[in-house]
């Protein structure tokens, strides 16, 4: 018998299985990509650019700082200084050196103000009248002071030193404001005696003040020995 169930022919190959890590058909979905990575570097360039940003600022404000308060002591004491020497150069004084008494005739009266030497006395501000008498020129406080030296005694004891006063040059009249007395002493020789006094008073434009004693021929004419001033206070 012949066998049917045999054949030369070879069977048909087996179709190759599909590998799922290989889809033909379907592409494979990539994964997606993670965008935390360049938020965190951007939040910390944020960061790290405010750090530097503050620290700048800092410095700018420290140093702005040092900057003004040092130029504000400086303009303190320019101003101090420029104000200081602004009043001693305007500075409202009078410094008064006394002048001989010229004894030309036995009729002088000895009797009267003190007459001051103007070459060697200082005044700012203040007028000059008549030989004797100080003009103020400015109404304020002042501080008036008078020293008067005798070197010889007087036949009426004390000795006295009187500062006049008077509103303007038309009034007459003048009224002491300050006295001061000292006293040789009868029998003495060679000694002498300062009448001295010191007094703040208001006075007003137009006033005139003087030094008046009862015997100028008393008064010692040394130099600086008799003086009389005032200074705006």
């Amino acid at each position: 018998m012949i066998n049917t169930y045999q054949t030369s022919l070879a069977p048909p190959p087996v179709p190759p299985r599909l590998s799922r890590g290989h889809p033909v058909l379907v592409p494979e979905q990539l994964a997606p990509r993670s965008h935390g990575k360049p938020l965190l570097r951007l939040l910390a360039g944020v960061v790290i650019l405010h750090f530097f940003l503050s620290i700048a600022g800092f410095i700018y404000l420290y140093n702005n700082e040092k900057t003004e308060k040092r130029l504000s002591e400086g303009k303190g004491k320019v101003d101090y200084y420029s104000s200081e020497r602004q009043v001693t150069f305007k500075r409202i004084m009078a410094r008064m050196m006394v002048e001989h008494w010229p004894q030309t005739t036995q009729r002088t009266p000895k009797s009267g103000y003190l007459q001051w030497d103007t070459k060697n006395s200082v005044l700012k501000g203040i007028n000059y009248f008549n030989e004797s008498w100080l003009t103020v020129q400015q109404t304020g406080d002042y501080y008036v002071y008078s020293k008067v030296t005798f070197s010889k005694a007087a036949a009426k004891s004390p000795l006295a030193g009187e500062v006049k006063l008077r509103k303007n040059s038309t009034e007459k009249e003048a009224k002491t404001v300050m006295q001061a007395f000292c006293n040789i002493g009868s029998g003495s020789s060679n000694t002498m005696c300062t009448a001295s006094q010191g007094q703040v008073m208001t006075l007003e434009r137009g006033n005139q003040l003087s030094v008046w004693v009862e015997d100028r021929s008393l008064v010692n004419y040394v130099e600086a020995s008799t003086t009389f001033g005032m200074y705006k206070l």
